[in-house]
């Protein structure tokens, strides 16, 4: 809409709301337990994904991802990495913090889709990702 100048962006969501991770990944505690070098490894991984949006310009990141979506052109893709980049849409870290815990469970419970809150200890650990952050 905003190409064919039919609208354009009036506010982000993601600015005015704060950071809320739209991404989580998720393994019961045994396969945790079981296996900590799969998760070391998977968190390094998606870690110099973080690493790398930080370093690189919007054209750069553009030109990468451009595969995953075939149907859009690339300065479309820029301008959209653009303003993920203007807006400080990526964390430097993949650490889940305790604030952002709480806004996500505000927003589901606002939604009407919590039924309760759970503590953040009981369902958050972020010692992988805080070791990959290092």
């Amino acid at each position: 809409m905003e190409e064919k100048g039919d609208g354009y962006v009036v506010a982000s969501l993601g600015e005015d709301s704060g950071y809320v991770p739209y991404t989580a990944f998720s393994a019961k505690k045994s396969y945790l337990a079981e296996n900590p070098a799969v998760i070391e490894a998977f968190t390094r991984a998606l870690q110099k994904g973080m690493d790398y949006v930080q370093t690189h310009t919007p054209a750069e990141i553009a030109k990468i991802i451009q595969p995953q979506f075939a149907e859009t052109d690339l300065a479309t893709i820029e301008t959209i990495v653009g303003r993920y980049a203007a807006q400080d849409t990526w964390k430097e870290d993949l650490i889940f913090e305790e604030d952002s815990f709480t806004l996500l469970q505000n927003i589901l419970e606002e939604a009407g889709e919590l039924d309760g809150r759970v503590p953040y200890a009981d369902l958050v650990d972020p010692s992988f990702a805080q070791k990959a952050a290092k």
